[in-house]
């Protein structure tokens, strides 16, 4: 979809405005991001190792889920065998970074990662096209490859292995739910004086606080 972007300046003032949960103002400014930016579910995620080693990649956002008082979190689906999968296992503190350029917005969050069901793995695997799920099957994601035409033979494999079967999800690739303990919702404003709000939870509610750029 095409629109004509709004100013900087109209999207701070937007950022002023920000609902009282954190959910429904990273939803508003979800919306808009679908609207203005190129690929608006991609998000740096951060791990941890057992050493303090952090380490930072691009996933996809896949949607948020939960109503209290379930946990309310975002989830994104990977590998557990993955070097990320391996440091959640160790270590479930985490954190994801959104950020959309046409907006001159980012959003920060901090939480803890827990394994989504596996129902809700298998449904979400379900959605993704053939060869998606069948490279998923082919790759040992973060162990070493002796060449790129070892990868494509795997896959030639498991094309073999399934034929016009449906491919299951594989019992080692899975989702994730990362249930937030804050935001940070930055809104880039003139002389680097950007906006800045942190959500915390205090008690029942979240606790809203301007930070200085």
């Amino acid at each position: 979809m095409t629109t004509t972007p709004q100013s900087p300046a109209a999207w701070a003032d937007e950022a002023l405005d920000l609902a009282a949960d954190p959910f429904r103002a990273f939803a508003a400014w979800y919306a808009a991001a679908e609207q203005h930016a190129p690929q608006p579910e991609a998000m740096t995620l951060a791990t941890v190792d057992a050493h303090g080693q952090p380490a930072a990649r691009m996933v996809l956002f896949r949607g948020m889920t939960g109503t209290p008082p379930a946990p309310r979190g975002l989830r994104f689906f990977t590998n557990y065998g993955s070097r990320k999968g391996a440091e959640l296992e160790g270590n479930d503190r985490a954190a994801l970074l959104f950020y959309w350029q046409p907006l001159r917005r980012q959003v920060r969050i901090e939480g803890r990662v827990q394994r989504l069901p596996a129902a809700e793995a298998d449904s979400y695997f379900a959605t993704r096209d053939r060869d998606s799920q069948l490279g998923a099957w082919a790759s040992r994601q973060s162990t070493p490859l002796a060449s790129r035409e070892d990868l494509e033979s795997r896959l030639e494999a498991m094309r073999t292995r399934f034929g016009a079967d449906p491919v299951p999800r594989p019992p080692f690739w899975g989702g994730y739910l990362l249930v937030p303990t804050c935001f940070e919702f930055w809104q880039n404003r003139p002389n680097r004086l950007h906006d800045r709000f942190r959500y915390e939870p205090h008690g029942d509610r979240w606790q809203i606080t301007r930070l200085a750029p």
